[in-house]
């Protein structure tokens, strides 16, 4: 298995500031080569550090891997274009077309998951061209909050700020770090969860935290026609089975996995089988 402190390990390789139209500054890391491009988009209030173990795995396997830090997260700035689905979307296309990426398999996470949802729809000529697969991991296509009294609860106090106040108190911060895994947690996991939350200024953010609740992309989910592979784990209460079935049923050539026991950072919990459902979309 990995040792503990690669969980906080830095992500070694090419680091560089791609700077968007709108003059934010994205933070990337482009690291090992080979013929497909695996292109990793985190989730939310965590930054690239998140994908430490899965690109080491997958350079390893001679993957070119590029993570970034998300616009408002880690060393990525904000832009005149601000915070929205639409703002970031766009990030992901801009990145794409810095890198030249064709045929890359794009990797999104939670919040990455919503957004790679959302850059597909937007930009329909960019599918089976640029981007030739897609792995969507514990994410949604919006409504986080539809059935769920954990969102309905923690947004509005990540909002209001109440929420990292609360998590800087290590019996709350250890319990906020559980709600996010599955069974048996391990503590060093728990512990680096809270560590990298804590590390976003979350003020800025508040626009995509509504956003997750207001916007709905499942009627349009039908119009991203490319191969992807969309992994959960049983035991995710941030984005229940119930939002993967709802993208399974909707995108036309989608396979799902599921992953018993694990929750909703698969990243970390179950690196071996997101290695495994990328190489299933490397076709």
């Amino acid at each position: 298995m990995y040792e503990k402190f690669q969980l906080s390990k830095p992500i070694k390789g090419k680091e560089q500031l791609v700077k968007m139209p709108d003059d934010t500054r994205i933070h990337t890391i482009d690291s090992g080569s080979g013929k497909t491009t695996i292109l990793l988009a985190h989730g939310y209030g965590f930054s690239n550090i998140e994908w430490n173990i899965i690109v080491e795995r997958l350079n390893q396997l001679n993957y070119r891997t590029i993570v970034f830090d998300q616009r408002g997260h880690g060393k990525s700035s904000i832009g005149k274009d601000g915070i929205s689905s639409s703002s970031m979307a766009s990030d992901y296309k801009n990145l794409i077309k810095h890198f030249n990426l064709e045929n890359c398999i794009l990797v999104g996470h939670s919040m990455g998951g919503f957004l790679s949802m959302k850059f597909l729809l937007d930009n329909p000529d960019m599918q089976n061209t640029n981007v030739k697969s897609c792995v969507l991991m514990a994410t949604f296509a919006g409504e986080v909050n539809k059935n769920n009294f954990q969102n309905r609860l923690q947004i509005p106090l990540i909002k209001s700020g109440i929420l990292q106040m609360l998590v800087k108190w290590k019996p709350f911060g250890n319990q906020f770090g559980k709600t996010l895994l599955g069974e048996n947690p391990d503590p060093e996991i728990v512990r680096v969860i809270q560590e990298i939350f804590l590390q976003q200024d979350h003020s800025k953010l508040v626009p995509i935290l509504k956003a997750f609740g207001d916007e709905s992309y499942y009627d349009s989910l039908k119009n991203i026609k490319l191969p992807c592979a969309v992994v959960i784990g049983d035991k995710d209460a941030t984005t229940p089975p119930f939002h993967t079935d709802s993208i399974v049923k909707e995108i036309p050539n989608s396979t799902r996995i599921d992953i018993k026991g694990k929750g909703h950072c698969l990243n970390v919990e179950a690196p071996e089988e997101i290695i495994k459902a990328i190489e299933l979309m490397d076709i």
